[in-house]
């Protein structure tokens, strides 16, 4: 039985508000530096091998391997688990060091200051708390007519609850200048969700490529050509250790949270890519781009083990950025002049930044959107 909880503590829930005065605080970590044109889409030449690194389950009519064949198996399966693991640490451990020299170095950032958003409209999933809730309190605070998954309820993990979010939003007949896909889980024991899909890809990816793909309509609509409308989704920088088993998106062969966590954020960098590469090809005044927070102190952690559950307890205040901090850059992609007509970036720290080598892969981008289409039971 599927995990369904209530708005509050449920991070796919969502919930309308209007609106809100609520005073805004924090800026900007660091000056940023003059912006990097986006790393161009490499073409992978026609005689490369795929790098989207499938994994094959044996079938058990498959012929009985060599001992020597059985032992590398064995080993491969025990290295499973702590091989993402050590990954993911490591990925975060990078980050939370260039994080505190960010916070140590001498600065006197300047106050960011928006345009007002009067009369758009946002939709913000998982905006009840952490990143999700700061961004909809700044979004909020310029004007913007907010929507957050709650008073109208979808559950990104149910195929069927997205569907019948996107019906009630059509209903209200109103325009949608911003999405922002915030909503995650972060290493949950395994799990599927109600439509049968390990819940890091059906939650994290799924429910937004679904979620995104309905609401295109109204996106192209409400954009225009002097003010795009804006897709964003949250990654992460597990994603640079990422791989997508293509062949294996369910993890069904070997779990292991870790690394199903980061390639559900992989994939979030890919379908942003490819999604941007379709806007510009059919000429839409719709921009989609990935945002990296950083390491946040949220609520996500609960699932890691205990001796983190401590370290992060006694060093949170110095290494993590704030729910507000690690809203920031999602702030600076929904609503800066600087990226109006920008699409296809990863942004960090409100700069444009390189992702993983593999995202930039336009087969296996193609590759993912073909899949991730059968998957959810739409036209691709």
């Amino acid at each position: 039985m599927p995990r369904r909880v209530g708005a509050a503590t449920r991070p796919g829930a969502a919930l309308t508000a209007a609106a809100l005065s609520l005073p805004l605080g924090g800026g900007r970590a660091a000056p940023r530096p003059p912006p990097r044109p986006c790393p161009a889409r490499r073409r992978r030449p026609a005689t490369a091998p795929l790098t989207g690194r499938l994994l094959a389950c044996r079938t058990p009519s498959a012929p009985r391997p060599e001992p020597a064949a059985a032992g590398r198996e064995a080993a491969m399966s025990l290295l499973s688990a702590p091989v993402p693991l050590l990954r993911v640490y490591w990925i975060g451990l990078l980050v939370i060091l260039h994080q505190l020299r960010h916070r140590l170095l001498p600065r006197c950032p300047p106050t960011p200051v928006f345009p007002t958003q009067n009369g758009k409209v946002a939709i913000v999933t998982g905006g009840a708390k952490g990143i999700g809730y700061q961004t909809v309190k700044h979004l909020a605070r310029l004007g913007m007519h907010v929507i957050i998954v709650e008073f109208l309820y979808c559950d990104l993990a149910s195929m069927k609850s997205i569907r019948q979010f996107v019906q009630r939003f059509r209903a209200k007949n109103c325009p949608l200048h911003v999405l922002v896909n915030n909503a995650g889980v972060m290493l949950v024991p395994e799990r599927k969700t109600e439509d049968g899909f390990e819940e890091h890809f059906g939650l994290n990816y799924l429910g937004h490529f679904l979620l995104t793909n309905l609401l295109l309509d109204k996106l192209r609509q409400s954009g225009t050509h002097s003010h795009n409308a804006r897709i964003i989704t949250v990654s992460s920088a597990t994603h640079y250790v990422g791989k997508l088993h293509l062949s294996d998106l369910q993890s069904r062969c070997s779990y292991s949270p870790h690394g199903a966590y980061a390639q559900s954020k992989l994939a979030l960098v890919l379908f942003t890519y490819q999604l941007q590469h379709l806007l510009a090809a059919n000429g839409s005044h719709v921009t989609a781009n990935v945002v990296d927070p950083g390491v946040v102190n949220t609520e996500l952690y609960k699932h890691v083990f205990w001796v983190v559950k401590v370290a992060k307890w006694m060093t949170a205040w110095l290494f993590f950025k704030t729910p507000e901090e690690g809203a920031s850059t999602t702030i600076y992609a929904a609503v800066s002049p600087e990226m109006e007509g920008v699409g296809g970036c990863y942004l960090y720290n409100e700069e444009r930044t390189k992702s993983a080598d593999v995202a930039y892969d336009e087969e296996l981008q193609r590759r993912l959107w073909t899949e991730s289409c059968k998957m959810v039971g739409i036209s691709d």
